[in-house]
Formats: C-alpha cells, sequence, structure tokens
C-alpha cells in the first residue's frame, strides 16, 4: 500500500502519538466534566452529619455548677444563665415564657437531664418589673 512520503515521515517523527493525545485529553475531559455533574447535581442528606451524640450532652449537662434565672415579669419571660465547669461549654442561655419559679424549675430540670432537687440547689432568682 502507498502512502505519501509526509505521512511516512510524521509517523516516523511519532506525531501519531502527539496527534492522539489531545483526543485522550478532550475524552478525559468530557468524562470526568460528566461525572462531576451527576455527583454535584445529587441532593445530599445532611441529616447524618447533624445528629448529636445526646449521651455525651448529658454528661456535659450533669457539670452544671451554677443557675442564674431573671424573671421579668412586665414581659412574661424568664432568661436563665446556666454555668458548667465543662471545658468547651462554660454558659448557656435559655429564654423561657414562664414566670413562676415552680413551672421554670421543672422545665429547666427536663431541658438540662438534671433533678428538680438539683435544680432547686443551684438556681438563683432576681426578679426584674
Amino acid at each position: 500500500m502507498y502512502q505519501p512520503h509526509f505521512v511516512r515521515i510524521l509517523y516516523n517523527l511519532g506525531f501519531v502519538f502527539w496527534l492522539s493525545l489531545p483526543l485522550i485529553g478532550l475524552v478525559f475531559g468530557l468524562g470526568s466534566g460528566l461525572i462531576g455533574d451527576q455527583i454535584l447535581s445529587r441532593t445530599h442528606n445532611h441529616k447524618k452529619y447533624v445528629q448529636v451524640n445526646t449521651q455525651s450532652t448529658r454528661q456535659m449537662m450533669k457539670k452544671v455548677v451554677g443557675i442564674e434565672a431573671e424573671i421579668r415579669r412586665m414581659q412574661g419571660v424568664s432568661v436563665v444563665k446556666v454555668t458548667t465547669n465543662h471545658s468547651i461549654l462554660k454558659t448557656m442561655v435559655f429564654e423561657f415564657a414562664i414566670t413562676e419559679p415552680h413551672r421554670l424549675e421543672a422545665k429547666l430540670s427536663r431541658e438540662l437531664g438534671l433533678s428538680q432537687e438539683r435544680v432547686k440547689e443551684l438556681i438563683r432568682y432576681q426578679t426584674v418589673q
């Protein structure tokens, strides 16, 4: 089979290999683009990343060292500041639409996972008009 002279020269210089590289690059570029689009267009279920280890949260709550409650009767709310001796979580602030001390203690015991007796020992009230 007859080949023109310039084809033989190109073949000897390796241009057949060099000319196929852009084609291979184009195939890889398009393929990775399609795969990337499919991966990025998937819906992600973020619930598994937001789950909190409730056991460690309960352990942090058991290290409560003080509770200061400011009852604002005119506004009908109570602002509660909880102080812990945990290295990461030093203070927590809660706001409840409760102004009665016994209901506030019951709500705090549920929120903090402490007994009502323990909450009564730690809590200090301040009433603001």
